[in-house]
């Protein structure tokens, strides 16, 4: 699969030599498995057993409700933890489902001793927990910034926010959102059409240019109504 990330290349594994990767593996068993786009990591009520790396491709987080509405909490990328929030504690079951966004593998790691020294104490287990904690961290702070856009007050508002923080990532005003039009209103917790119509007016005022999930952020040297 195009974009493999190899598992001496993961942040996981930083700074841990082809050697000592070897020795991890005997303290938390792993395997390899291939998703397909729209396979299902995990669902709702699924018994938590693993943690998860992202080494290709993405994953959607999503959360439904009874009547069957969707959203989207999150959306993973290569060379991410999913599923320890869950092992560390101490669930039983999942609340929240995981969906291949597109053909991913993903490496399910055994969760026992991954965050604890071995009886070796060996300095490789501790960098182990040492790249473990950031990436955990790293996914704190998506949050929070998801968390800044969806309080904002309008769609307006919430839209900008999102495709301003998707510039300030990218370094420069033009890049791809990774959602469909009914994904990036299910994560903006917003109604699509209310969406797709303020995107019309946001282009129309000459803020933005769009196709599909390509954006162009654009100076307007008037001022921008609503916000």
């Amino acid at each position: 699969m195009k974009d493999s990330l190899s598992i001496q290349d993961s942040d996981l594994f930083k700074n841990i030599s082809a050697e000592d990767i070897q020795n991890l593996y005997e303290c938390f068993p792993a395997c390899e498995k291939i998703f397909k786009k729209g396979a299902y990591v995990f669902r709702v009520g699924d018994s938590v057993g693993f943690v998860y790396l992202i080494l290709s491709g993405s994953v959607h987080i999503t959360n439904e409700d009874f009547w069957g509405n969707q959203t989207i909490i999150e959306t993973m990328k290569k060379d991410t933890l999913f599923g320890e929030a869950y092992v560390f504690s101490n669930r039983e079951n999942h609340l929240v489902n995981v969906v291949a966004a597109e053909d991913s593998v993903i490496l399910k790691i055994n969760p026992n001793h991954l965050f604890e020294t071995c009886s070796k104490e060996c300095e490789c287990h501790t960098q182990l927990i040492r790249n473990a904690l950031g990436i955990v961290s790293e996914k704190i702070v998506r949050l929070t910034e998801k968390l800044g856009h969806v309080t904002q007050r309008t769609i307006r508002e919430k839209l900008l926010s999102y495709l301003s923080k998707c510039a300030q990532l990218e370094g420069n005003k033009s890049f791809y959102v990774p959602y469909s039009r009914q994904q990036l209103a299910d994560y903006l917790c917003v109604d699509r059409s209310a969406l797709s119509h303020e995107l019309s007016r946001l282009q129309n005022e000459g803020l933005i240019n769009y196709q599909k999930n390509y954006f162009e952020l654009l100076v307007n040297h008037g001022s921008i109504d609503g916000i």
